[in-house]
C-alpha cells in the first residue's frame, strides 16, 4: 500500500479546552490517526482524571485503527480502540462500557468529518482526483459499493441527482451525461484520472475546474459512505449518550454537514411551546441541549499557516442540560 499520513488534528486546543472538564468517559467518533485522542488523553492526565476516564476511539478504516493504535502507545489502559462506524456510537458506547463494567453515560465526545490525509494521499483508496487509482472511495474497506459501481451502473438522472445534491454542482446534469456517454462508447469508466478527465471536459476553465472536480468527487464519497445519513444518525444518538453536562462537539468541513449539524443542535436546544397565540405556562416539551458555540469556531490565521485543512473547519459545540434546569 502507498504510504501517506493521517493529518495533524484540527482545533485540537479548543476542543480540549471545550470537553476534558472532568473525569468520564470521552469518545472519539471519528479517530483516524488518534491525534485528537491523544490531546484527550495527555489533557485527562495533566487534570488528574486518568484513573476514573477511558477514551473509546472508533472508525472503521483499519490503516486508521493500526495508526491511533502507535499513536496512542502508553495509554492502552485508559483507552479502548474500536472498528466500527459512529452511525452505532450508542451500541459501541454501551458494549464497551458494559464489559468493563462502567455507566455508559459520556463526559465528552468529537466527531471530525471529512477525509483524512492517509486517506487522500493514498492513490489505492480512490479519494482524489490528484492521484490515479481504482474508483473506490470506501471509507470501510469491506462495504459492499464503491465509487466504481455508481460511476459505472447509475442512471444519468441517479447521477445528476446524486453530483447536485452531494456536489452541489451546478453543472451535475452536463457531467452526468457524459459519464453516460463515455460508458457507451468505451464500456466502463477505469479509474480516478479517466473519471477527472471526463469532469475536466465539462468543466470551465481555471479554478472552476478544480471546484468541479472537488465537488463531484465529494458526491460520489458521501454516496459511497452514506455520509449525511450517517452523520444525523450518530448526533441524534451521540447526544442521548451524553452524562448531564457532558458535551458534543462537532468539526465540519463543507456546507451540507454544518448544515446538518447546525439543524440538529438547533432542534435539540428548542423547547416546544405548542401552537403560536396558545399561552403556556410550560412547554409541551424542554430542549435537552445548549449551544455553547452560537456560530461555528474556526482556525486561527496561524493553524491554517501550518495546517491547510483547517481553513475549512468549522466547530460546533452543544452541552446536555439535566433536567432540573430546563428553562427558557
Amino acid at each position: 500500500m502507498a504510504q501517506g499520513r493521517f493529518h495533524d488534528p484540527v482545533l485540537a486546543g479548543e476542543i480540549v479546552a471545550f470537553l476534558v472538564r472532568k473525569p468520564g468517559i470521552y469518545v472519539d467518533g471519528t479517530l483516524g490517526g488518534g491525534g485528537h485522542s491523544l490531546a484527550f488523553l495527555h489533557a485527562l492526565r495533566e487534570g488528574g482524571y486518568s484513573e476514573q476516564s477511558l477514551l473509546i476511539g472508533i472508525d472503521q478504516d483499519d490503516a486508521a485503527l493500526e495508526e491511533a493504535a502507535r499513536t496512542l502507545r502508553g495509554f492502552e489502559a485508559h483507552s479502548v480502540l474500536v472498528k466500527g462506524n459512529f452511525q452505532d456510537i450508542e451500541a459501541i458506547i454501551t458494549g464497551v462500557c458494559r464489559g468493563k463494567g462502567l455507566n455508559p453515560k459520556v463526559a465528552g465526545i468529537l466527531l471530525d468529518l471529512g477525509v483524512s490525509s492517509f486517506q487522500i494521499d493514498t492513490a489505492e483508496r480512490g479519494f482524489s482526483y490528484l492521484r490515479e487509482g481504482p474508483l473506490d472511495m470506501r471509507m470501510d474497506s469491506d462495504a459492499p459499493l464503491s465509487a466504481g459501481d455508481i460511476v459505472n451502473s447509475y442512471e444519468e438522472k441517479e447521477l445528476a441527482r446524486l453530483i447536485y445534491r452531494y456536489g452541489e454542482e451546478p453543472r451535475s446534469r452536463s457531467i452526468a451525461k457524459a459519464i453516460v456517454d463515455w460508458r457507451q462508447k468505451n464500456g466502463s469508466v477505469s479509474g480516478t484520472k479517466e473519471l477527472a478527465d471526463i469532469i475536466r471536459g465539462n468543466a470551465h476553465g481555471g479554478e472552476k475546474v478544480i471546484k468541479t472536480l472537488s465537488r463531484v468527487f465529494q458526491a460520489l464519497r458521501i454516496e459511497v459512505n452514506g455520509e449525511l445519513d450517517v452523520l444525523r444518525r450518530a448526533l441524534y444518538d451521540g447526544i442521548d449518550c451524553l452524562d448531564d453536562y457532558g458535551r458534543m462537539a462537532v468539526i465540519s468541513y463543507h456546507s451540507l454537514e454544518d448544515r446538518i449539524v447546525k439543524t440538529v443542535f438547533a432542534e435539540k436546544a428548542r423547547s416546544d411551546w405548542g401552537p403560536k397565540g396558545v399561552a403556556m405556562r410550560e412547554p409541551l416539551a424542554y430542549g435537552t441541549v445548549a449551544l455553547v458555540t452560537r456560530k461555528p469556531l474556526m482556525a486561527s490565521s496561524q493553524e491554517i499557516a501550518s495546517n491547510l485543512r483547517a481553513r475549512s473547519a468549522k466547530l460546533r459545540v452543544i452541552e446536555k442540560i439535566p433536567r432540573r434546569d430546563y428553562h427558557e
